[in-house]
């Protein structure tokens, strides 16, 4: 029988170890020999993310339950007190530069979106993580609760975030978004709350499109009507310049403006966008897209521990997240790599599951052999 470590131990493989032990000599520098190491960090919070362990007395009993395979695992003993030291005192811009390294990793076999064209397509949102606000005074929202906010950019090749960043709860949504660099020739959308025209228009000098709902009570002037296939459910295609004194002032450019009613649901919809070519059908479908970020949002809440949190600290809450979307590019590169039917669901229950077996990672995700099926050349003619 061939011999195989423990599913938690494959996955951890895939975990680039030399970009690892260099992001942290450059983040950490020399530390003491009895000190925590990165590693050993990543190990217990990686443990807690796919074992849906809620505190860190949990991650201690669970990983001392364990200790026979921290050989295989690399990584050194686990005391709560010393794990929750790491996670306040250790920068978290660490995780956020292992962040983009897994990510740059997972472009390499991600799918791509299911438009036609080849340009970058990537949906921007933000979600607020509530939080107590005697816990977190620091991250005071307003006089009801605290929150801290997770911006994410979501690239549609692959659904995958591309962009993270955790910040308190008040920072608007396009105060990180102008902080993101984004490729030249892609195509971003987004939503109202990031209604910002002199953004728009250097997103547009950039050479960057961007697709968006129209502000509720723009002022602007058509400037050209386009036909229209109303059986496409396309209600209007115009060419529009905004006529407010903020627009002058910043000297915006004309922009396109699509109304769009959805045929199942009779809702109407107008969209605004920086590109002049594409049909006014696929700037609704491209919209429709941004739904996948949503998603992601609800998805990361329900299969990650990013709603409670193991430390009162800004630096412990930005760790525990940037973690946990770590382990999120860990398991979409499996799947993409495993080229697995499986959805990130089912993949992460059955790690669940399986986290400390004995068995090989990728026969884990294969249908069983059917027990009734006998080959014709057993028999004996």
């Amino acid at each position: 029988m061939t011999h195989h470590n423990t599913i938690l131990s494959q996955i951890l493989k895939l975990v680039p170890r030399h970009e690892f032990n260099r992001l942290a000599k450059e983040h950490d520098g020399p530390r003491r020999s009895d000190a925590m190491n990165r590693w050993t960090q990543f190990v217990a919070m990686a443990t807690a993310q796919l074992s849906g362990r809620a505190s860190l007395r949990d991650i201690e009993s669970t990983i001392a339950s364990q200790k026979h395979l921290n050989y295989h695992l690399g990584s050194g003993s686990i005391k709560r007190t010393t794990l929750s030291r790491s996670n306040q005192k250790l920068p978290s811009g660490f995780y956020e530069e292992l962040f983009g390294k897994l990510y740059q990793r997972c472009q390499t076999s991600s799918p791509r979106h299911k438009f036609r064209f080849k340009r970058k397509l990537f949906s921007l949102d933000a979600s607020l993580l509530d939080v107590s606000l005697k816990v977190f005074p620091q991250a005071n929202y307003n006089r009801m609760k605290a929150a801290f906010k997770l911006h994410v950019g979501l690239d549609h090749d692959g659904l995958i975030p591309a962009f993270a960043a955790v910040t308190p709860g008040k920072v608007g949504d396009q105060t990180q978004a102008k902080l993101m660099r984004f490729p030249k020739g892609s195509v971003l959308v987004f939503d109202r709350g990031y209604m910002d025209y002199k953004w728009h228009n250097q997103l547009t000098s950039n050479g960057i499109y961007w697709v968006t709902r129209i502000r509720i009570g723009a002022k602007y002037r058509v400037l050209e009507r386009r036909k229209v296939n109303r059986s496409q459910g396309v209600t209007s295609d115009q060419i529009i310049d905004y006529t407010s004194d903020r627009s002058r002032k910043n000297n915006l450019r004309p922009v396109r403006r699509v109304g769009y009613r959805d045929p199942l649901t009779g809702k109407h919809y107008v969209f605004t966008t920086n590109h002049f070519s594409w049909s006014a059908k696929t700037i609704a479908e491209i919209y429709k897209q941004r739904w996948q970020v949503e998603l992601f949002f609800k998805w990361i809440k329900q299969n990650l521990k990013i709603k409670s949190f193991l430390g009162n600290t800004d630096n412990a809450v930005m760790t525990q997240v940037m973690v946990a979307l770590c382990i999120y590019l860990i398991l979409a590169f499996l799947k993409f790599q495993g080229r697995m039917v499986q959805s990130l669901q089912q993949i992460s229950r059955l790690i669940h599951v399986n986290l400390f077996a004995r068995r090989d990672l990728m026969a884990l995700f294969k249908p069983p052999p059917n027990p009734n099926f006998i080959s014709k050349q057993m028999r004996l003619l």
